[in-house]
Formats: structure tokens, C-alpha cells, sequence
């Protein structure tokens, strides 16, 4: 039953060994657009936008799955073909006290509801911030940014998505109507 329900959720699932996939579903495959048996093998790094983002957000998950076991977060990923979208993740390590030597991990893709701005790498670590609730000064410390440099990161993406102020920016980052 758990391999039937493995191979047919809703969502893209991926077990991983370092941060390299071992086993995904179909939905995975077809959310990142590639073959069932392309990605078995290969390292998550070719799912995101840049290998610094990888490296990044590594080393935040690798933070909180040391503290709790379990990491998520929406951010911008990337297909096969290199298109950008707003996707969901959670992970659930196996391993507690090496937390990416084995784990779980979930993919939702959310483009439907949350459309991808032509946004800079730094602007969309800002915006996943925005989406999780930080304000300028938590995302100041979590990027190692001045205050007014976040804030300046943050009217940006304001301007590009058409947001009137905060609440409505977040509002466009998060998919919910206005």
C-alpha cells in the first residue's frame, strides 16, 4: 500500500540520499519535466535556478532540520527547460543527526496561483522571506543585508509585481486573492 501511494500522490515526492535523488514519483518527474528515469541518481542542485541558491538554501534546511527533523518553504525552482516557478516544499529527515543523509521530500507546484515575476535572485530570496511572515529586519539578519538594503529589495519587488504596499505584495508572493 505506502509503494501505491508513493507512485500515485498528488504531489511530487522524492526520497533523497545527500541532497541526491533516490527514488521520486511520476508527479515529480512531471512537475520538473523530466523522464521517470532521468533523475534517479542526479543531485537536487539541477532543480533549482542557480547552484548558489542550492548551496543557500542547503545550508538553511540543514539548520532547521538539525532542529526539529523537518524543513519547508515555497521558493522558485526550475524546470527541465529552464522555466521558473513558485513551488512548495517540505522534508522530513530520516536521519536525525545528519539531516540530508536520508530523507523525504514533498513538490507542489504552485504556478497556477502564484505567477513568476522576472525577479533577481537576491529579490527572490527576499520574496520567500516575505511569504513566510519576516519582516525587513528579520530578513536583514537571515540574508546579512543592512535594513535599508532589505528594504530597498522589498519596494522593488513591489514595483515589478504592482503591489500598492506589504500586505498587498505579500498578498501577490503568497497566491492569495486580493
Amino acid at each position: 500500500m505506502a509503494v501505491l501511494a508513493f507512485d500515485h500522490a498528488p504531489v511530487g515526492l522524492a526520497v533523497t540520499r545527500n541532497r541526491v535523488i533516490e527514488r521520486c514519483n511520476a508527479r515529480f518527474c512531471e512537475t520538473f519535466g523530466y523522464a521517470e528515469d532521468e533523475l534517479p541518481q542526479r543531485s537536487l542542485a539541477v532543480l533549482y535556478p542557480s547552484q548558489e541558491e542550492f548551496l543557500r538554501i542547503g545550508e538553511i534546511g540543514s539548520r532547521r532540520m538539525r532542529e526539529t527533523g523537518r524543513y519547508a518553504d515555497e521558493r522558485i525552482m526550475q524546470r527541465r527547460n529552464g522555466a521558473l516557478f513558485w513551488c512548495r516544499v517540505r522534508g522530513q529527515s530520516l536521519t536525525p543527526d545528519d539531516p540530508f543523509a536520508r530523507a523525504v521530500w514533498s513538490f507542489a507546484d504552485l504556478s497556477e496561483s502564484r505567477p513568476v515575476a522576472d525577479l533577481t535572485a537576491r529579490e527572490r530570496q527576499v520574496a520567500a522571506l516575505l511569504a513566510e511572515g519576516q519582516t525587513n529586519k528579520e530578513i536583514a539578519r537571515v540574508l546579512e543585508l543592512s535594513p535599508r538594503t532589505a528594504e530597498a529589495h522589498r519596494a522593488r519587488l513591489q514595483a515589478k509585481l504592482g503591489a500598492r504596499n506589504t500586505a498587498e505584495l505579500v498578498a501577490r508572493l503568497t497566491g492569495l486573492p486580493l
